[in-house]
């Protein structure tokens, strides 16, 4: 693919790039409300792609993600879970957008903030939740915790808790299903703050030499641990770093789940059809601390304020109502339901046993050690 066919490409979400930059101080209210009253009219512009049943269930799955992480966040704080904990909150447009882009046989593979990928990608609030209590119920038996959920069976190929080590694992599995023939591909998540690590340069000229079905998804929260990414990265429009390597890419806006699917579905066109990897650069932003150990003194309160004026289930819930999809009254019910369900998935956790002393030696790579064969 020439530079000017990835500039094109990029193009395609350039013209919403402006209404996700509102961190500058500069930017007065006025205009804020402009950029926020256009970004709504380009989510309803997209509306009609969808049947009315698909466009609430992507609400319903945002909503899901946003109350689990509240929960998550409460429970944390009462000592009923250790360990690092890495919330979502905020970014619920992009893994319900792209993940909804998806077949059900498609791989996906993350970085540790994942519990909303986990639940986009099928996986029940209940085992999520028992894995963050570290019960035996969970989906990794109570040894992965927040930052290393997996399902083999929904193919979710894990988060990872090294920055950018799941890039290679990611292009991997992409080379698996070309190597095997089929038409499976391969979403990788992670963010902004892994660009610069060699190892995602070293896969997506690779994912571009061997024409592999990855889709690159750098989900752009413009803050690597407490670190901007002004501060941290030369060539900020992270999209453009797929002209090195010929390879299509998009700037999407990570705040309009209708724009994230679009652009997948773009983006699982070209990896299904040509075997061609994609990057997308997803801007959104986290309303909370990068974990909650995270206080989060380097952003200031006026920042964070405008983001939450673009929330993505905000602006969503409003195009919803407005053009007559779903009243108020059906989306409250909607929040009661998975309210709900998050309480229940706590309820089992808490019921839940922890694994057996004799799992400290299971599922790992070297053979079940024996004392009494140990050499005197």
């Amino acid at each position: 693919m020439s530079k000017q066919t990835a500039e094109k490409a990029t193009a395609v979400g350039a013209e919403e790039q402006s209404s996700t930059d509102v961190a500058d101080n500069k930017v007065d209210r006025a205009t804020l409300q402009r950029e926020q009253a256009a970004a709504k009219e380009r989510q309803k512009s997209r509306l009609g792609a969808l049947e009315p049943e698909a466009l609430i269930e992507l609400y319903r799955q945002m909503i899901l993600i946003r109350r689990f992480e509240e929960k998550a966040a409460e429970v944390y704080s009462a000592g009923k879970i250790g360990g690092f904990c890495h919330l979502y909150i905020g970014q619920e447009a992009v893994a319900v957008g792209t993940l909804s882009a998806l077949r059900k046989d498609d791989y996906v593979i993350t970085s540790y903030r994942e519990h909303g990928h986990a639940l986009a990608k099928g996986m029940t609030p209940e085992s999520i939740m028992a894995e963050l209590y570290g019960k035996a119920t969970g989906c990794s038996k109570g040894k992965g915790g927040s930052m290393h959920m997996f399902d083999k069976s929904l193919n979710f190929l894990g988060g990872h808790g090294i920055v950018g080590g799941q890039i290679p694992l990611g292009t991997g599995a992409a080379f698996a299903s070309k190597y095997q023939g089929t038409d499976q591909v391969t979403l990788c998540f992670f963010g902004e703050a892994a660009v610069n690590q060699g190892a995602f340069h070293e896969s997506l000229n690779m994912a571009q030499l061997w024409k592999l079905p990855c889709i690159y998804i750098c989900e752009n929260n413009q803050y690597g641990m407490g670190t901007s990414l002004e501060r941290a990265m030369s060539l900020r429009d992270i999209s453009k770093k797929a002209y090195a390597y010929e390879m299509a890419s998009e700037f999407v806006d990570g705040m309009d789940v209708l724009a994230v699917r679009e652009a997948t579905a773009r983006a699982v066109e070209r990896a299904r059809k040509d075997y061609l990897p994609t990057l997308l650069e997803i801007r959104t932003y986290r309303f909370m601390g990068h974990s909650m150990s995270d206080p989060g003194n380097y952003r200031t309160r006026a920042e964070i304020e405008k983001y939450q004026e673009r929330d993505p289930i905000k602006l969503f819930s409003a195009s919803l109502i407005e053009e007559k999809i779903a009243d108020e009254k059906q989306l409250k019910e909607i929040d009661a339901e998975c309210r709900k369900q998050v309480e229940e998935s706590v309820r089992f956790a808490e019921e839940s046993p922890f694994p057996a002393p004799e799992e400290l030696y299971t599922d790992i790579y070297a053979n079940p050690i024996d004392p009494s064969a140990r050499k005197q």
